[in-house]
């Protein structure tokens, strides 16, 4: 789960020397049926059936909606797969024997099924690829106006904002004057500034725990197809022949469900979510938006989208949706 902070944080290269990526299979759409915390487990199975029976019309509707409309047009058949991301980061609970069988079944009632799911802590080490801390080297904080230096690096930091902070005093000579207060301000505010500061992770004891936040980045990143090590795939999803195990580490990252399923992969990534999620979302578009993508991958991604009825933007918030439901 949290992992030992030894080693330094970024490492700094020449992109043109990064090896050449893999290609890997993409769906047109991932569709995210829902997460699932020690809390909703412990509400009992009235809780699953709650979330899908909200998720269930919102899902039948993505089946239609923009992405799939486009391909369609193209004169291609859409290729959508669904996934569901249980948290085992921050507390595990019961084990996946008990749990999964009873989510496929909730899901199975209203018509729902789950193609892939994946653990929550494989967003911070899957198959011993470090994917948290390789998102972490990739991000490119936007240069708040008049910064002077004085405050740490993200990477220092674990902090990552969308525009100006407050300045803040060090100090100030006794009887002195204090200097004036001035508002945070985000960068391309629309007359109004929406200003966030996100915690990415912290260190303690000599571990690094990541946020809710970040790991929910590197989830879209997977889901997205941007992930790489070295250049190779960091998404293998498993089928299991035996069942499900009784420890969640011994269950695979990303374990395939269905064995016709679209790829986990995709163009567009979009996810049905309680509205208790929103303030997390929103921080992870403000972590998408300083991510610098492998340049070589998001040109391979650009062509193969065209050529396969779709057109990818080059900035990631882009190619990720949301809906956003009232309900516990």
């Amino acid at each position: 789960m949290a992992e030992r902070v030894s080693e330094p944080a970024a490492t700094f290269h020449e992109l043109t020397a990064e090896p050449r990526v893999e290609q890997i299979p993409l769906a047109h759409l991932s569709i995210e049926l829902g997460h699932l915390y020690m809390e909703d487990f412990a509400a009992g199975p009235a809780r699953l059936a709650d979330q899908f029976a909200r998720v269930a019309p919102w899902a039948a509707a993505a089946n239609s909606s923009v992405v799939p409309q486009r391909v369609r047009s193209a004169g291609r058949t859409p290729r959508v797969s669904t996934c569901f991301l249980i948290d085992d980061y921050f507390t595990q609970f019961s084990s996946p024997a008990e749990v999964l069988p009873q989510l496929q079944a909730a899901a199975s009632a209203h018509g729902l099924e789950i193609d892939y799911l994946a653990r929550e802590s494989a967003c911070a080490e899957a198959d011993g690829v470090p994917l948290a801390r390789l998102v972490a080297t990739r991000l490119t904080a936007m240069p708040a106006p008049e910064t002077n230096g004085s405050r740490p690096t993200v990477l220092e930091s674990g902090w990552l904002c969308n525009g100006q902070r407050s300045p803040h005093e060090q100090g100030h000579e006794a009887m002195g004057r204090r200097g004036g207060w001035a508002p945070p301000a985000e960068i391309g505010a629309r007359n109004h500034s929406v200003f966030l500061d996100v915690e990415l992770w912290h260190d303690k004891g000599g571990r690094r725990v990541y946020s809710c936040a970040f790991l929910a980045a590197v989830w879209q990143l997977l889901r997205l197809g941007m992930l790489r090590h070295e250049g190779a795939n960091v998404v293998h999803p498993k089928t299991l022949t035996d069942g499900f195990p009784d420890r969640w580490e011994e269950l695979p990252p990303v374990v395939k469900l269905r064995e016709n399923a679209a790829p986990f992969c995709a163009y567009h990534s979009l996810s049905l979510l309680p509205g208790r999620f929103l303030a997390t979302e929103h921080a992870v578009r403000v972590i998408l938006d300083q991510i610098a993508p492998q340049p070589e991958l998001l040109d391979q991604l650009v062509e193969r989208s065209e050529r396969d009825g779709l057109t990818v933007s080059p900035d990631l918030t882009d190619r990720v949706d949301y809906v956003l439901f009232n309900g516990f």
